[in-house]
Order: C-alpha cells, then sequence, then structure tokens
C-alpha cells in the first residue's frame, strides 16, 4: 500500500480501534473550567501537541523504524502465506522481541502518570489488534508477543505505519495528529462548540504539525553516532540500510536482528524526547475520580 494512503487510514478517526473514547484530558479540563471555549482549546491544543504530541510523535517514529527491520513491510506480507498468523518464531530474540520489550519500557518512562499509562496501553491494544488484521506482518507479531498486555499507543501506531508501509517521518505526522485531534474532537462533544471553528484551530496547528515530526525524526538522528546504526528517520526505511554489515551478519540477513546491535538501538532511543506536561498527568488522574463522565480517559 502507498504510504501517503495508508497515512490517511491510520489518522482517520474512523479506524475501529478505540481513539474516539479517549479525550486526552479535555474532559477533565472541561469539568474543572480550564477550557470554556475555542480560545482555551486552541492554547490547551498547542500545548499538548508541544510536550505529550512530540513524545509519542518520537516513540511512533522509533517503532516504525525498528518495524521496517523486523519483518513490517508490505513486501514481507508475501512470504506469510496462510498461516497461523499468531504462530510465535522458534527464537524471540532474533525476532526483536526483546527490542520491543524495550522500546514500550522507554515509553513507558516517558509517561508518569498511571492513568496516562493504562489509557496509552489500552488504546495500543486495540489499535494492534486493528492494524494485525489490515496489515499483517512479522513485527505485529512480535510486538504482540513482546508485550501481551498491550504496547503504548505510539509504539503500536509506529509498528502499525511500518506494516502499511509508511516511513518513520509519516508515523511521526499521524502520531502528532492522533494527539490534538482527539481532543478538539472531544470538546466539540464537550462545550458544544461549532465544529468548523475547531477545525480552523486544527488548521492553524499545521505548521507546528510539520515541525512535531521533523523535530521527532531529529531526535533520533541525533543518536550518537555507531557502525552499526540504522538509517536516519527522514530518509525513510524503503531507501535501504547501510550498504556495510554488522560483523557477524549474513548476505541478505535482515538488518536490526543480531544481539550485538541491540546496543545500538538502546542508544539511538536515549535521544528520544521525554517532555513533561504535569498539568496533564493531573487531569489525567483526577479524570479516575470524575463519576460523570463521557469519556474513558
Amino acid at each position: 500500500m502507498n504510504g501517503d494512503a495508508a497515512l490517511l487510514l491510520l489518522a482517520d478517526s474512523r479506524l475501529p480501534a478505540g481513539g474516539h473514547a479517549h479525550s486526552g484530558g479535555v474532559e477533565e479540563a472541561v469539568r474543572r473550567g480550564a477550557v470554556t471555549g475555542a480560545g482555551d482549546l486552541a492554547r490547551f491544543l498547542r500545548g499538548r501537541l508541544a510536550t505529550a504530541g512530540l513524545v509519542t510523535a518520537a516513540l511512533a517514529a522509533a517503532a516504525c523504524e525498528l518495524a521496517a527491520v523486523d519483518g513490517g513491510g508490505s513486501a514481507d506480507r508475501e512470504f506469510r502465506g496462510a498461516g497461523d498468523p499468531g504462530a510465535p518464531p522458534a527464537d524471540d530474540a532474533a525476532d526483536g522481541v526483546p527490542l520491543w520489550r524495550r522500546l514500550d519500557a522507554e515509553a513507558d518512562a516517558r509517561t508518569a502518570s498511571p492513568a496516562q499509562r493504562e489509557a496509552a496501553r489500552t488504546q495500543g491494544r486495540l489499535l494492534l489488534r486493528t492494524a494485525r488484521r489490515m496489515w499483517p506482518s512479522a513485527a505485529l507479531d512480535a510486538l504482540a508477543r513482546a508485550v501481551p498486555e498491550g504496547p503504548h499507543h505510539p509504539v503500536a501506531l509506529g509498528a502499525a505505519a511500518a506494516s502499511a508501509g509508511c516511513t518513520p517521518r509519516q508515523a511521526a505526522l499521524a502520531a502528532a495528529y492522533t494527539s490534538v485531534t482527539g481532543p478538539a474532537t472531544a470538546a466539540v462533544r464537550l462545550l458544544g462548540l461549532d465544529p468548523v471553528t475547531v477545525h480552523r484551530l486544527l488548521a492553524d496547528l499545521a505548521p507546528a504539525l510539520e515541525d512535531a515530526a521533523h523535530v521527532a525524526c531529529a531526535s533520533l538522528d541525533d543518536a550518537v553516532p555507531a557502525d552499526d546504526e540504522p538509517d536516519g528517520c527522514e530518509a525513510g526505511h524503503h531507501q535501504g540500510h547501510h550498504q556495510g554489515r554488522h560483523p557477524g551478519q549474513q548476505p541478505g540477513q535482515p538488518p536490526g536482528r543480531h544481539p550485538g546491535r541491540h546496543l545500538a538501538w538502546q542508544a539511538r532511543w536515549h535521544a528520544l524526547p521525554g517532555h513533561s506536561a504535569p498539568a496533564l498527568d493531573l487531569l489525567a488522574e483526577g479524570h479516575l475520580t470524575n463519576p460523570m463522565k463521557l469519556f474513558v480517559s
């Protein structure tokens, strides 16, 4: 599938992955009187994009990059046959399972609020289930085995993006986009705002969305260089990898599955942004005590 078309599907609010049930903190903000109209919402969305949105965009880019070398592309699906898509491989370590666990742990470390972690895993679990049916791939199967309780949403989104044929930058853009469209849509329902006015707010955020995707990819490229490091995020995974091979790598063996490369991946992820948003954390925790709510989070 063309990456541009897949990007539209991933960012579509009608994707049956449960995203419509989450407000991204705006429901609690409305209850507390922090968001009362379009002006407040504009500031809320811009702040959310600059913090949680950037973090999720970078995690999605990293997951897409990992999935691209873990059997996540459309070409991989042609060789999978009609076997059980959930059948485990002979060697989980060779199938990237430890790396998926590590990347999900990176997402966990960047999510301070237990309520937000739970919401992210709920959304990630639903998205992964949907993506495995839409874009079956070895990478999605490995992620499901690595994090059976459900990966964080941006990790699942990045893996799904790679399986659908998207580049890491497109995965980052989808994550940044959904980080603000969910709260915007929730605000329309909660406050009865004019949908056109709210979509104008989103249109005004278009340059910031592009910037977030760029910065998310740059955070990967800013990692300490290594001879066996994956290619740059901005280049996309369709342009191949380094012509040189990791020591011990056999011709034709997919890059990224060597034990020695785990350290290179981990070093690459150290540079991922960790912007905090204490207000969003407090809103998420407060939402748990609200007995009258329309949204799960």
